[in-house]
């Protein structure tokens, strides 16, 4: 009989620790695909978590996010913590210099349209959609060498600014943007005041990529985008010194870096 209660409590220890699956590497930056069984309940860090119906889903860690990460995960067995020990980045000082200035300190004539185009991208980031695109194993948006990595702190003409969150890619005015995974257009803004022209697209599940400086925009909202298809050409609108594609990728309001998202450099691959 004891051994009979020990092999019983030692099975539901087993469906609670082994029911959840984890890829990825726990670091400030990451986003990590996980499993669990069909129909668990998530919360990470205090956040309702989607799962599909076979139960994955995904989770984004912030540039500057904590030492420890905590994901929660109900089910018919009971209830289970998990936590996770976060590493830490070293971000690199970034100096830019040629910005026009009206963009590093911009008049107060401006300050609401800023705040404006601000809250148009925030509500385009909250969306929270079942679409699947985020499942794509995702490809650089166009080829070319990188200028400016994710989370360096900036320095724009000598001035400190907010850390970069994106990933830049170096590329000739007009040279065709695709889009690195499937999802739908959210927003589309042909010059915002530091991020010129603008797009947003939703790959499900809280994940979404942002495209800026573009000189022209190929999709409108609502549109259904596939993996590969041309959405943008590249441009040196808003705050940028040289065309160039700025690439940003969140996990709702948390940003996260694309380049951990795909192999190899922009360089080194193929024309699409």
């Amino acid at each position: 009989m004891y051994r009979q209660a020990i092999a019983g409590l030692f099975s539901v220890w087993c469906s609670l620790t082994y029911s959840l699956d984890i890829e990825g590497k726990w670091q400030q930056g990451a986003l990590l695909y996980g499993k669990v069984a069909p129909g668990e309940q998530l919360e990470f860090d205090g956040r309702q978590v989607r799962a599909t119906e076979d139960g994955r889903f995904i989770i984004g860690l912030g540039r500057d996010a904590g030492a420890e990460a905590v994901l929660q995960v109900k089910g018919a067995s009971g209830e289970q913590r998990y936590r996770y020990s976060v590493l830490k980045r070293q971000y690199a000082i970034q100096r830019v210099n040629g910005v026009p200035k009206k963009t590093v300190n911009p008049p107060p004539e401006v300050l609401e349209r800023i705040r404006h185009e601000a809250a148009l991208a925030r509500n385009a980031r909250k969306i929270d959609s079942n679409i699947s695109g985020f499942l794509d194993s995702f490809i650089w948006p166009l080829k070319g060498p990188i200028t400016g990595v994710y989370g360096s702190q900036r320095v724009y003409n000598g001035q400190p600014g907010r850390p970069h969150y994106g990933l830049d890619i170096a590329a000739p005015k007009g040279t065709g943007v695709v889009a690195p995974a499937s999802g739908v257009v959210t927003l589309v803004h042909d010059d915002m005041y530091f991020s010129g022209g603008t797009l947003i697209i939703d790959h499900g599940h809280g994940l979404s990529s942002t495209f800026i400086h573009l000189s022209k925009i190929l999709v409108k909202p609502g549109d259904d985008i596939v993996q590969g298809q041309a959405i943008a050409e590249v441009g040196a609108t808003g705050r940028a010194t040289g065309p160039h594609l700025d690439w940003r990728m969140n996990w709702f309001e948390r940003r996260v870096d694309p380049q951990l998202l795909v192999g190899g450099t922009p360089e080194s691959i193929a024309s699409h």
